[in-house]
């Protein structure tokens, strides 16, 4: 493994380190244990960046994110936040409003570029996945974790409406009643009602065994076309928004546009010959 290319580590990272196979699978590793992995203004700014990167790095076909230490993320770091939450300096309360509107859409910003970046992500979760952790791995595209693995929509709690995209993409993923028990509640959920309800697409009984599966199903993702990878989640996320009738029309379009790659001859021919085949073509 190597040092990602492309984001700046000579200042260094704060919340996170980056590497990349020669395979094409990159891990995005929250790496500050002994702080929970808790998110801080620092973890925004650098998963948008780090995402921004791996968007447009050719090199990169699938993206793993995961966590060292005991948990994956603890949520928004609460001292870090005291002052926000607490309220603004400002004596005009109109200017105190928009300042935190345009702070939360800031934050908002950081989790949906990683639902838009067009390379798939794996999110690999062990021990407590908590508020702005459910916020992340539900704008993430498969999700797995431990047996150990819990998840919480901690906001509740302290008295906060979720506002990073819990809201939005947890009842397309569970549904709208188990989306709203679980919003409702804050109430730890364990690894088998995640697994029940479709939060996640498996459950392991350790880290290592989520980790060697996760790198797993990267490799057979980036076995396959970065074009064809790539353009099936860009439709897929279109789709999501959209009605029927406007996702045949848009997959229609963008089929006329992309269906005669380089890399379809190359999979009808190495079919024919028998042989691995080796693709070039990228969105």
């Amino acid at each position: 493994k190597v040092v990602m290319a492309g984001i700046d580590l000579k200042a260094g990272m704060a919340c996170f380190r980056v590497e990349k196979t020669k395979d094409g699978v990159a891990e995005v590793v929250l790496s500050r244990p002994s702080k929970l992995n808790t998110m801080t203004p620092s973890f925004f700014d650098e998963i948008f960046k780090i995402f921004d990167d791996l968007d447009v790095d050719s090199d990169v076909k699938v993206v793993i994110i995961w966590a060292e230490g005991k948990v994956f993320t603890a949520g928004l770091d609460l001292k870090e936040a005291a002052g926000l939450l607490s309220g603004s300096s400002s004596s005009d309360p109109v200017e105190a409003n928009v300042s935190l509107y345009k702070h939360i859409k800031s934050l908002q910003n950081a989790f949906d570029r990683i639902h838009t970046c067009k390379k798939p992500v794996i999110a690999a979760i062990h021990g407590n996945c908590v508020g702005g952790g459910v916020d992340l791995v539900t704008a993430c595209d498969i999700r797995m974790c431990t047996q150990d693995a819990k998840f919480s929509v901690k906001e509740t709690k302290l008295a906060i409406v979720a506002d990073l995209g819990t809201l939005q993409r947890l009842p397309r993923l569970i549904g709208r009643g188990a989306a709203r028990e679980m919003c409702f509640t804050g109430a730890d959920y364990p690894s088998d009602w995640a697994l029940r309800h479709h939060l996640v697409n498996e459950v392991f009984p350790d880290k290592d065994a989520l980790l060697k599966a996760a790198r797993s199903l990267a490799l057979s993702i980036a076995s396959n076309s970065p074009l064809v990878v790539q353009g099936t989640k860009v439709v897929l996320n279109y789709s999501d928004e959209h009605n029927l009738k406007d996702g045949l029309e848009h997959i229609a379009l963008f089929n006329s546009a992309f269906l005669r790659s380089d890399d379809l001859q190359e999979a009808v021919m190495s079919f024919m010959e028998k042989r691995p085949p080796i693709f070039k073509s990228r969105l």
